[in-house]
Formats: C-alpha cells, structure tokens, sequence
C-alpha cells in the first residue's frame, strides 16, 4: 500500500528540480537587472493619464521558493492620481505591501522578481517605467520622488545610531549638494518640529530606543518626507500606535501631503483609517484587486462579496450586536491558485457561473469596478 502523504508534501526529488528551475529563471532575470550603463530610452515611458502620479498596469511580482512559485502580485492594475490618497486594503498577505515595495524596487531579490506588467511613475517631465531602471537611477528615485514610511518603525530605524544622523544621511545623500553639515542638521530639526516633536534639538541626539513608538513612527516620517516626494508610500503608518497618537499621524500626513502636493499610497487593515484619509480604495484578495473605486462607492456600495464580508465585519457606533460577522474559510494556498475566483470557498454569494474562469473586471460606473461575476448581466446588458 502506498505511503499517505500530508498535503503540500515534497519528495526530495521534487524539491530538488524546483529549486533547479527556480535558478535558472531568477538568474536570468538578474542577469538583466545588473546590466551596466542602460540609456534612459530604455526605460523612459508614457504616463497613460499624466494627472496620475504612478500607473500600475497588470504587474506580477513572484516569489520563487523552493515549495514553488508564490504570485504574490498577480495582475494588480490601479492608479494613484496626483495629489490624492489611494488606500489599499485587504487581510494579510493579499500582496498590498509586495506591491508597494515593487514600486520602490525593493522586493527582496533574486527571488522576489518582477515578472510582468509595467509600473509607469511621472517625474514631471518625462515618465519612468519601473521595473526597467537600472539600480544607479533607481538610487535618486527612492527617497527623492518617492519615499516610504515603513511598517515597523523599530525595525526600520538602525538602532546603533542617533535619530539625527539617520536623518541628516536621507538629506546628505538626495539633497545635499553645497550644503554644509549645519545647514543639513538645521534642515533635520526642522522636519523634527513639522512632524509634531516638540523637543526636536534633544530628539536629534537620542537613540531610537530613548523614544516611544509615536515618537519613533513621527521620526520615520520626517525621513520619508525629507526630500518633499512626489509620492509617499505609508505602509500601515499607524498599526503600533494608540488612538490618540493615531489620529494625530493621520492629520499630519494630510496636511503635510497638502503642504508639498504629493500622492500618498496608504496601506492598512483598518477601514477606519481608510474612510478618513482615502479618496480612492483599491480592495486586494489573494494577489489580485478584487475591487476599486473612490471611498464612497466602497463604503456606501460594496460590490465584491469579499468587500461587503469586510465591511459587515467592522463595528459600527450605536449598533449593538451579538458578536461580530466574520468571514468563513481562510486564503488559498498561494503556490497553486486555482483558476477560478479565489474567493469562490469562501463565498455565501455564488452564482452559476461561479463555476467558470477567474472572473474578468465589470464596470458598474465611471470609478467602480468589481471582478464578480454577480455583475456579468449588467456587463452583456451594455452597462459595462
């Protein structure tokens, strides 16, 4: 009788060719990545719209582990218009954060690769296409015209030393030419105030330990916004912080993002935070954008399942329930994504063509747009 093995089991045998293949693909990819001396006309493009600060346009970003390939991002399309805030949103893992760091071409690398797709970012005058900039020009993008406030601030900040060198190093290395090291210090404690620290000349000689988590996040802040971005990318900004620090980092982020006229991608579980900063949502499930429109057309008219499992999900004031929704099942395993919806085992909504494809994007009005297939009759009625 032949061994039972559990689910997800790899022979040695198994792993060993995936690994071989995963070699050849990812060195191929970085033997076009490390190229020297790539002409601008390479990776010089055109913004679709140039009112929009970045395009992402069908990017697949993938991992290659030696289990198999995990698409992490697989097929995200949306835009960030300039001077507005987009909100991406979905449970852990959905892929919000690999696509922001695709952006910032700062997946870990060679086996997170960028495999498909185009990111298009306006610099103004012209439009770079992302995943084609070599990593000489990629080093003035980062920090210059598009920044990141990062998840975890501890983390993030190097903890051997003092905050105002690490800042002083951000404007040093994008916008410290004929500066001397006063001007730049006096530049650093200035940022130090904007974010809201009061005792900036004592915070610029402390240690990342000396603060606490809304002090350290306000820090991580004041680096990404050192060089006045164009866009700033504010993965989960507010996860570690109470409410009340909470609140106070979402008012600075809009009036500073006002202040300087940048875009600002925000990343989060909480569909609070959501409903206060964004104007734009983008609804990510599994790799996949699931869902997109301005808020009020996510808040007031949840149109994918997953959406509306979301938003029953949250607690509302002056609403008294028993305990709150949830939504049943867990996230496929993202090495072998079926081909059909990958919310389908956990929809309570199916319908009969439920049963077919991946369900292709519908259009229900100017800014909303849902891959259900609840909506295919407005689809072939002309609505789309």
């Amino acid at each position: 009788m032949a061994k039972k093995h559990a689910e997800g089991y790899l022979s040695g045998k198994e792993a060993r060719r995936i690994s071989k293949e995963n070699r050849r693909i990812t060195n191929a990819l970085e033997k076009k990545r490390k190229r020297k001396n790539v002409p601008e006309s390479e990776y010089i493009t055109q913004m679709h719209n140039p009112e929009n600060a970045v395009e992402f346009d069908n990017l697949h970003t993938y991992f290659y582990t030696d289990a198999g390939i995990v698409k992490s991002v697989d097929g995200v399309s949306f835009d960030v218009p300039i001077g507005k805030t987009v909100g991406v949103v979905g449970e852990s893992g959905c892929g919000k954060s690999v696509t922001s760091l695709s952006l910032m071409q700062l997946v870990q690398r060679p086996h997170g690769q960028i495999v498909g797709g185009e990111i298009r970012l306006n610099m103004g005058d012209k439009a770079y296409e992302i995943s084609k900039v070599p990593q000489e020009a990629m080093q003035h993008i980062r920090g210059n015209t598009v920044s990141m406030i990062f998840q975890e601030p501890m983390t993030s900040l190097n903890p051997v030393f003092r905050i105002g060198a690490q800042v002083d190093e951000v404007i040093a290395l994008h916008d410290g030419e004929g500066k001397s090291k006063e001007e730049i210090k006096s530049r650093t404690v200035e940022l130090l105030e904007m974010v809201g620290i009061a005792n900036a000349e004592g915070v610029y000689k402390m240690f990342p330990h000396e603060l606490s988590g809304g002090m350290r996040q306000r820090v991580m802040i004041a680096m990404a916004l050192a060089c006045s971005p164009r866009v700033i990318i504010a993965d989960e900004p507010t996860t570690a912080l109470d409410v009340t620090i909470q609140a106070q980092i979402l008012d600075l982020l809009r009036q500073l993002k006002d202040k300087i006229n940048s875009s600002i991608m925000l990343i989060t579980h909480d569909l609070g935070v959501i409903a206060e900063m964004a104007d734009y949502v983008v609804v990510m499930y599994a790799g996949r954008v699931v869902e997109k429109g301005t808020a009020e057309d996510i808040f007031y008219h949840p149109a994918h399942p997953y959406t509306i499992g979301l938003m029953a999900s949250k607690p509302v004031v002056g609403k008294q329930v028993d305990e709150l929704y949830s939504i049943p099942g867990k996230v496929p395993n993202p090495i072998n994504m079926p081909n059909y919806c990958y919310f389908k085992d956990r929809c309570e909504m199916c319908v009969e063509g439920c049963n077919g494809d991946y369900p292709c994007e519908v259009q229900l009005s100017p800014t909303h747009f849902v891959s259900c297939y609840r909506y295919y009759d407005k689809k072939e009625g002309g609505e789309a």
